[in-house]
C-alpha cells in the first residue's frame, strides 16, 4: 500500500512511527540472576527482585549494557557515556513494583540511522531518536479461566531495548521494510534473536494522517503488534480509519489501541498516556551508568560486518546485483551459506541456485537455511560440476532434487546414476545424424525456411541422448549439418 489514502476531500499522507521492544540476547535478567530461557513452566524463572520481594535492591547486568551499546553502535548512534535510570509508575497486575525501571530523559544511546532498501530501487533514511534500557514486565494470562486471570511473572525482568524511530515513515511498506532491517542488524550483532513469534521483539505503531505538507496530525498507538505482517496490517486499518473519522468532520482521538489480526482491525484500549501521566523520576537504588570511552571503541572493534556493509562487499567484489545482495544478506545465516558455496566460483551462478531453487525447495519443506540438507559445500561443488561440463544444467536440476532428498554430495550422486555429459563430439554427432535421417521431412522444412524447427532437432537429439548430450555441441553440430 502507498503512503498516501484517497479521500473524498482529497488526499491523506501516512505518517508512522515505530517503538521496537528488542529484548536483549543475555543469559540473564537485566537486575537479577534469573535465566532468561524460552518456555519454561510459568514462574519458575523469577529472582526475588523480579518478584518485587521487601528489600530487594536491583543490579545492573553488565552484559545486558554492553548489547545496548553495541545495537548504538550497529545503527550509527550516539552513544552516551552518561545515562540515568528512572522509574515509570503505573499500576498492572503483572507489574509486582508497581513500576517499570527504563530510562527517559538520559538514555544509554542517542539518535542514529536505518537505511531502508526499497524494492522499487529508491534508499529510505529512517531516522532512531534513542535507544533505551529497561525491564519487561510479566505476563497476564487469560484462558485458563472464565473468572479469573493468571500472572505469569517468567518476563518479569528480561531485559529490553526500545528502539524509538522518527515519525519518518510514510507507509505500511516501509513499516515492514524497516522491521525486517532492524530485525536483520539485531541478529546480525547477536544482541536479539529478533524471534517476534516468541515475543522476543515486537513494536508499539504510532499512526496518524495529515494532509500532504501539512503538521502532524494526532497519533494513535497500537501495542505490541508481533509479525510484520500484522504491523502492517494494523497500519493500513488505522490509517484508514483516522481518514474515515476526517473526513466525515470527526476529530481523532489519542488513545492506545490493539490489533486484532483475527479481524484485521484495531480496537480502543485506553486513552494515550503522556510521559507526565507516568511521573518518571529516578531511581533512587540505581546510580548513574557511567563507562569510558575507551569501552565503547572496545566494543565497535569487535563488531561484525553489518548487512550494508556485506551488500556493498557482494556488490562490488562479487559482481552481483544490488537486488541479489539486498535478498542474499538480509538474513545473516544465508549470507554466510552463501559466501562459503561461492568461494573461488561464478557468485551469480550460486546466488542464482540459493534464491531460486534452494529457497524454492526449503519454503516447500518447511525449513530454514540452518536446516537445509543441502549443504554450502555440496551446493558449491554441484556449480563446479556444471562449469566443467560434467553435467548440464537441465541434469543439474535432477541431481539437486536428489540431494534434497538425500543430502549425498552431487559427485556421488552423478556417478551412481550415470548422469555425466556426453562431450565426445563424434558420440553426439551419430546421434544428430540419426535424428535427421528419421526426420528427412523436418529436415526438407527448417532448410526451406522454417527456422523455428530448429528446436524441435535439439529437443531430439537430447531426448535420444538421455539429457547428457553436451547442449553446446548439439547447437553446433546442429546448425553445421542442418544448413549443408
Amino acid at each position: 500500500m502507498s503512503g498516501t489514502i484517497q479521500g473524498a476531500t482529497g488526499t491523506w499522507e501516512m505518517v508512522i512511527g515505530l517503538e521496537v521492544h528488542a529484548q536483549i540476547t543475555s543469559n540473564s535478567k537485566l537486575f537479577s540472576g534469573a535465566s532468561t530461557a524460552f518456555g519454561a513452566e510459568p514462574n519458575t524463572q523469577v529472582g526475588l527482585v523480579d518478584a518485587a520481594m521487601p528489600g530487594m535492591l536491583p543490579v545492573i547486568n553488565k552484559v545486558c549494557v554492553e548489547q545496548a551499546v553495541r545495537t548504538g553502535l550497529g545503527l550509527k548512534a550516539q552513544i552516551n557515556l552518561r545515562s540515568v535510570f528512572d522509574r515509570k509508575n503505573y499500576f498492572y497486575p503483572d507489574l509486582p513494583q508497581g513500576y517499570q525501571i527504563s530510562q527517559f530523559l538520559q538514555p544509554v544511546v542517542g539518535a542514529g540511522t536505518v537505511v531502508l532498501d526499497m524494492d522499487d530501487g529508491r534508499t529510505r533514511e529512517i531516522g532512531i531518536t534513542r535507544l533505551h534500557l529497561e525491564q519487561d514486565a510479566g505476563k497476564s494470562v487469560h484462558d485458563l479461566s472464565p473468572d479469573r486471570t493468571y500472572v505469569d511473572l517468567n518476563r518479569s525482568g528480561i531485559a529490553l531495548m526500545e528502539i524509538v524511530s522518527e515519525p519518518d515513515l510514510r507507509s505500511s511498506e516501509e513499516a515492514g521494510a524497516y522491521l525486517r532491517k532492524l530485525r536483520s542488524i539485531l541478529r546480525y550483532l547477536g544482541t536479539c534473536d529478533g524471534n517476534m513469534e516468541q515475543g522476543s521483539m515486537r513494536a508499539d505503531v504510532n499512526v496518524s494522517v495529515r494532509r500532504p505538507g501539512a503538521d502532524y496530525g494526532t497519533r494513535c498507538e497500537i501495542k505490541n503488534v508481533n509479525s510484520v505482517r500484522f504491523v502492517q496490517q494494523a497500519i493500513e486499518y488505522e490509517a484508514q480509519r483516522q481518514v474515515d473519522i476526517l473526513e466525515e468532520g470527526g476529530v481523532i482521538a489519542q488513545q492506545t489501541r490493539l490489533f486484532d489480526s483475527r479481524k484485521g482491525e484495531t480496537r480502543s484500549m485506553r486513552s494515550k498516556e503522556e510521559a507526565h501521566d507516568y511521573r518518571y523520576f529516578p531511581d533512587p537504588d540505581l546510580l548513574p551508568l557511567e563507562f569510558t570511552q575507551a569501552w565503547v571503541d572496545e566494543i565497535a572493534s569487535s563488531l561484525p560486518e553489518l548487512p550494508d556493509d556485506r551488500k556493498a562487499r557482494f556488490v562490488g567484489e562479487l559482481g552481483l546485483s544490488p537486488y541479489d545482495a539486498g535478498v542474499l544478506v538480509a538474513e545473516k545465516e544465508v549470507a554466510e551459506f552463501f559466501e562459503e558455496a561461492a568461494r573461488d566460483r561464478d557468485a551469480k551462478a550460486v546466488a542464482n541456485w540459493i534464491m531460486g531453487d534452494l529457497f524454492g525447495a526449503l519454503n516447500k519443506s518447511g525449513l530454514d537455511i540452518a536446516r537445509s540438507p543441502i549443504s554450502a559445500a555440496h551446493l558449491g561443488a554441484l556449480v563446479d560440476l556444471i562449469a566443467d561440463d560434467t553435467i548440464s544444467g537441465r541434469i543439474a536440476k535432477d541431481v539437486f532434487d536428489e540431494m534434497m532428498k538425500t543430502g549425498r554430495p552431487p559427485a556421488e550422486i552423478v556417478d551412481q546414476r550415470g548422469l555425466r555429459q556426453v562431450t565426445d563430439s563424434g558420440a553426439i554427432e551419430a546421434i544428430v545424424d540419426a535424428v535427421m535421417e528419421s526426420n528427412p521431412d523436418k529436415v526438407a522444412e527448417y532448410r526451406g525456411g522454417k527456422d523455428r524447427l530448429f528446436g524441435f532437432f535439439v529437443g531430439q537429439v537430447m531426448k535420444q541422448s538421455q539429457g547428457k548430450a553436451n547442449p553446446k555441441i548439439v547447437n553446433d553440430l546442429l546448425q553445421q549439418k542442418l544448413s549443408g
